[in-house]
């Protein structure tokens, strides 16, 4: 059995997809993960990610974000 707490929920403004994140943490092991749900009209994507992959990611998305410079 696993505990789901929401962290975030938002939309793409372009492209209207629909973002979850969530913080999964399972019991039985301990082990917490963060899940990634998009959603497309009626297609999910789902990504279970485990922390040193979302730093990675996170890390990524910022230098990119800030490459883009300020909107």
């Amino acid at each position: 059995m696993a505990q789901i707490q929401e962290l975030a929920k938002f939309k793409v403004p372009l492209g209207n997809q629909e973002i979850e994140l969530q913080q999964i943490d399972h019991v039985e092991g301990g082990m917490s993960m963060m899940r990634i749900r998009i959603r497309e009209a009626k297609r999910f994507t789902i990504f279970d990610i485990d922390p040193q992959t979302a730093r990675l990611w996170a890390k990524i998305m910022n230098e990119w974000a800030d490459a883009q410079g300020t909107a």
